[in-house]
């Protein structure tokens, strides 16, 4: 009978942590929600220099990518108050990679990247070919689309969304000869 006694307060030390659990047993170390992602907004395209040719159109034929020429993405709320503004630079063959850091991804439809940003034209650094276009709507802000193009890391996503192409027409044009 005392052997039974003995492996019932036996069995009850063991089962005990499981009633009571050690605070000891806590790491303070480890996160207690788990890691969100990152969820970056990012817009691309290219920025052309429109030929003489086909000035007056949307047409990009003959059309030269201009190094260092300035965009603009603006984004609205959904009450039409700017909610976000900056300036990039295009690269050596007039890509941009605008990463829209501080826009925060919201749910609502109306106030999704789709709905409420635009790319617009800022300056060329080319003197010869500086004036803005409406090519793709850079004049008054082209929309942006998803291609379903998306950077996926352990913590971190970039939703990438693709304006344009836009371009900036020459200032000066010479006629071409019929001869």
């Amino acid at each position: 009978m005392a052997s039974n006694h003995l492996t019932v307060f036996i069995c009850s030390l063991l089962l005990l942590p499981l009633v009571f659990p050690s605070t000891a047993a806590h790491d303070e170390t480890a996160p207690t929600e788990p890691m969100k992602k990152k969820v970056d907004v990012v817009v691309e395209g290219i920025v052309y220099c429109q030929s003489c040719k086909y000035s007056g159109s949307w047409s990009l034929t003959g059309a030269k990518p201009i190094p260092s020429a300035k965009v603009s993405v603006v984004c609205k709320n959904s009450n039409k108050q700017v909610s976000f503004y900056k300036t990039y630079e295009t690269d050596a063959y007039g890509y941009f990679y605008a990463q829209l850091d501080g826009f925060k991804m919201s749910n609502n439809v109306l106030y999704h990247p789709l709905h409420g940003c635009h790319v617009k034209l800022v300056s060329s650094p080319l003197t010869n070919c500086s004036l803005l276009s409406n090519v793709n709507y850079g004049l008054y802000g082209a929309p942006l689309r998803f291609k379903n193009k998306v950077l996926r890391g352990t913590h971190y996503k970039a939703v990438i969304y693709t304006a344009g192409p836009l371009a900036f027409r020459p200032a000066q044009c010479t006629p071409e000869s019929h001869v």
